[in-house]
């Protein structure tokens, strides 16, 4: 896929041939990533579908469910240079944006020279994000949305691809702080990590527990998944599935939203929910093969992208509502 033509300028069989071309490397790298991180297809899909779609994704699951072996697993199939921050409360904005340090010259002239941090990669991962004061997960705001960091008035862009992939862990909740709904809104998908089934489990106890250790190897380049990502957004969208996306988001809102679940939201999805589910359902018909997104791929795709979007209210809570019930609701309208 190197050096490959802009989709822009192909004709339509080209195009068609284009599409399955990737479509066959981003199924190379789906099973390449599932030869290391073993059982968690679901998620495996969903974050290619979060990278496709050029997005972030929270992974939330409990301590051993491979979530950042996942991130490594995911950066080196893709071929994307990646970094680790390890959260914690002590942990300060210029850890990972970077400062500024005053150099001297030679004739005893003095300037600002600003050190570079780790978010400047193309895949971060921010490993237990809720770890943080609020203040050092706010470094994360502009660079999610914007590409780019402030310091001290001067603009400095991110590499292109950029990527957050933050984990957090739902359990242990004690020294944590809840991401603000701001940021995680930022976030295209929250792909929660599940336990393994008896199969899987028997074959992680046998396959990680000897002396061979299985390495990921490359399948794209960085070059390749900014191509696919461009074709993402060249796939066509059929009506239908737009009415079918409006819908869902505008429905999972307290006012004037879905009259069987609206008075159980405290707050609801923003136009960012559907932009992400615009993008979204493009790189999941595209990772399996097809040319066009279906509703089918919208009702796949509603928990992880509205998920995080959305908060009960305390009667809803008390009542034994949850989140996923309220999805469940919402996607059964769809079909």
């Amino acid at each position: 896929m190197n050096d490959q033509p802009s989709t822009n300028a192909m004709s339509e069989n080209d195009l068609i041939a284009f599409t399955q071309n990737v479509a066959g490397q981003l199924n190379a790298a789906r099973e390449a990533i599932g030869k290391v991180v073993f059982g968690q297809h679901e998620a495996i899909e969903n974050s290619l579908i979060t990278v496709l779609s050029g997005g972030h994704a929270l992974l939330v699951g409990v301590p051993g469910l491979a979530k950042t072996r996942l991130v490594e697993t995911l950066g080196i199939v893709l071929g994307l240079d990646s970094r680790r921050i390890q959260f914690t409360p002590d942990l300060m904005p210029s850890d990972i944006i970077g400062s500024e340090i005053m150099d001297a010259s030679a004739t005893g002239q003095r300037h600002f020279r600003f050190i570079k941090g780790p978010i400047f990669t193309s895949l971060l991962m921010a490993d237990e994000i809720n770890r943080a004061s609020p203040r050092t997960q706010s470094a994360l705001l502009q660079a999610m949305q914007e590409y780019h960091v402030t310091v001290a008035g001067d603009r400095y862009d991110l590499p292109r691809p950029f990527h957050v992939l933050a984990t957090e862990n739902p359990i242990e909740q004690e020294g944590t702080y809840p991401l603000p709904e701001a940021q995680l809104d930022r976030f295209l998908m929250q792909v929660d990590m599940s336990y393994p089934d008896e199969a899987t489990e028997r074959r992680i106890l046998i396959e990680t527990t000897t002396d061979h250790d299985v390495q990921a190897q490359p399948v794209l380049s960085a070059s390749d998944l900014i191509t696919a990502q461009h074709l993402v957004r060249r796939l066509p969208i059929g009506d239908s599935v737009v009415d079918a996306i409006l819908t869902l988001t505008r429905a999972a809102r307290p006012k004037d939203g879905n009259k069987e679940i609206e008075h159980h939201l405290a707050w609801g999805a923003g136009p960012r929910a559907g932009q992400a589910l615009m993008l979204a359902v493009r790189a999941r018909a595209l990772i399996q093969g097809r040319f066009a997104p279906s509703i089918d791929d919208v009702a796949a795709l509603a928990a992880p992208v509205l998920k995080h979007r959305l908060s009960l209210n305390f009667k809803a809570r008390a009542e034994g509502i949850t989140i996923d019930d309220v999805i469940a609701r919402l996607t059964a309208t769809l079909l």
